[in-house]
């Protein structure tokens, strides 16, 4: 069988596929003419063409002469175009590769770098673990020695207290003998003055009558309060600043009392302690240990012999002094006790506590004699109208209410505050109450009119204490936000803010004497403002 020519192989129309486009072959001198044109030889192109022309006219070319250039030429030069195209894109590649191969060789130093510091790292944590426990070791050499110390310099305080009680006691006797003795060189005694004299200290000595179950005897319902018609300098409170922080407790310091014949200070705490202090040295003289939980509020007795505590564990106890113990505990309550308040006569305690009530107890037959029910809510606050029979109870219902002692029942209620009443106190007049609650807000109640009489917003952060300096134109708010706000009585202006506390302000008080201010926080710390 004869095979096809080349010629007539390439000259033959290929079978097309839809979609596919028909590349026409060159013919042999078009051929010769790109060729000649990409290589730049137009002198032999314009002779090529001329010869060409020539034998065409002549008759003097070949059939095969005139076909097609045959597929193997032009698969030859798309062939070079490719290695070419190929040779440009091998030089891109060794230059990407090559700048790969300078960050690979970047990347491995900075990982062995890394490596190093880590290594160094770990080697310093190791020896940082070794220096502690080490440290822990010696420490724990020295605990028991620290531990002896504190104990011994906590009873050299008590003892220390103790003997500055007897020498008191002892000197206030040698004065009673003293004055005693003068009057009797300075008068000349006739024997009936003498039995009256006689008699009539025998009837100042003798005890507060009591009744026949062993009760204390109400007070009677008129008193006259020294303090109200006695007037006072307002205490400068612009001028106070920190004039000392001392840090005495392991938790929050949650309540403050002043004693009421001496520059003492008694704090309570979370840590289940409370302690007094000498001020404005900060010396601790005593510290008492007994309640199983945290301990919200203390209260000195009016003759500073005993003092109340009350606690989380819903008991309040009674301190005495000379005895050095506790000598009372009431365990009526059925929730937290937050705070215990004396009567100025010294025979009555109110308590508040979180089960809604109030409690009257009598400190000669240690008993319960008066429980005030009608809050809703968490009693919060008790404190007494000075030289009356009115208890004051502040409440988590949002209202302030005054008891009668002698009948257990609500004389009046105060409505205002929008939120939880957080405290209540009385100026030394008697007749205005200071209350503030959770918001915030300070209210200033009018006891005689049962009126409200000023309101002032110390939010947004609640207000848990606020109390009045002696004047009873200042009132000083702890603030949750960790300053103590004074504000004026008469017109709610804003006086100033002592800033120190590095927490919350839980209690605030001022000076009888109008001399300090004294605050105290949930920074374990109680400070002195001067």
């Amino acid at each position: 069988r004869s095979r096809p020519s080349p010629l007539a192989a390439a000259t033959r129309a290929p079978e097309l596929r839809p979609g596919e486009v028909t590349k026409r072959p060159e013919v042999m001198d078009d051929f010769v003419r790109n060729f000649l044109v990409r290589m730049g030889l137009t002198s032999t192109l314009e002779k090529f063409e001329t010869e060409w022309y020539e034998l065409e006219a002549t008759g003097k070319l070949n059939k095969e002469d005139l076909g097609v250039v045959p597929d193997v030429y032009l698969y030859n030069q798309e062939l070079n175009d490719t290695v070419a195209n190929l040779r440009g894109q091998l030089e891109a590649s060794k230059a990407i590769a090559g700048k790969a191969t300078s960050t690979w060789d970047k990347f491995r130093k900075e990982r062995d770098f890394h490596r190093m510091h880590h290594k160094r790292v770990g080697q310093e944590k190791n020896k940082l673990l070794t220096d502690i426990k080490r440290l822990r070791k010696h420490y724990s050499q020295y605990e028991p020695t620290i531990t002896e110390l504190k104990r011994k310099y906590e009873l050299a305080m008590k003892e220390k207290m103790l003997m500055r009680l007897e020498r008191d006691r002892l000197l206030a006797k040698v004065e009673a003998f003293e004055s005693d003795n003068a009057l009797k060189a300075e008068e000349s005694v006739q024997e009936t003055s003498a039995m009256d004299a006689a008699a009539s200290a025998a009837a100042a000595n003798t005890s507060k009558p009591k009744t026949a179950s062993g009760d204390a005897h109400m007070p009677a319902g008129a008193r006259v309060n020294p303090y109200a018609t006695l007037k006072f300098d307002p205490v400068n409170v612009k001028g106070f600043t920190l004039n000392k922080t001392f840090k005495g407790h392991l938790m929050s310091v949650s309540n403050l009392a002043l004693h009421p014949k001496k520059s003492i200070l008694a704090t309570a705490s979370d840590d289940a302690t409370w302690k007094m202090w000498d001020l404005p040295s900060g010396e601790l003289i005593m510290s008492g240990e007994g309640h199983k939980d945290w301990v919200a509020g203390v209260n000195f007795h009016p003759a500073g012999t005993h003092l109340a505590s009350s606690s989380g564990d819903c008991t309040v106890k009674i301190w005495d002094f000379a005895q050095k113990r506790c000598t009372v505990t009431f365990t009526e309550h059925t929730q937290a006790v937050w705070n215990a308040a004396f009567h100025d006569s010294g025979d009555f305690l109110a308590s508040c506590s979180l089960d809604h009530s109030a409690r009257l107890w009598d400190l000669h037959s240690n008993r319960c004699r008066v429980t005030f029910r009608g809050h809703v809510d968490s009693v919060n606050e008790v404190c007494w109208q000075p030289f009356t029979n009115i208890v004051a109870t502040g409440s988590s219902d949002k209202t302030v209410s005054l008891w009668d002692m002698r009948t257990g029942l609500c004389a009046q209620t105060f409505y205002g505050h929008l939120n939880s009443c957080n405290h209540v106190s009385f100026n030394a007049r008697g007749d205005t109450i200071a209350s503030c609650d959770a918001d915030g807000l300070v209210k200033l109640w009018d006891v005689r009119m049962v009126a409200e009489l000023l309101s002032v917003d110390c939010g947004p952060h609640p207000a848990n204490k606020a109390s009045f300096d002696r004047a009873s134109e200042t009132v000083a708010v702890a603030s949750d936000d960790g300053t103590v706000k004074c504000f004026s009585a008469l017109d709610g202006h804003m006086v100033t803010e002592l800033k120190g506390h590095e927490d919350a302000v839980q209690g605030v008080l001022f000076d009888p004497f109008g001399k300090f201010l004294v605050s105290c926080g949930s920074d374990n710390t109680f400070r002195l403002w001067s």
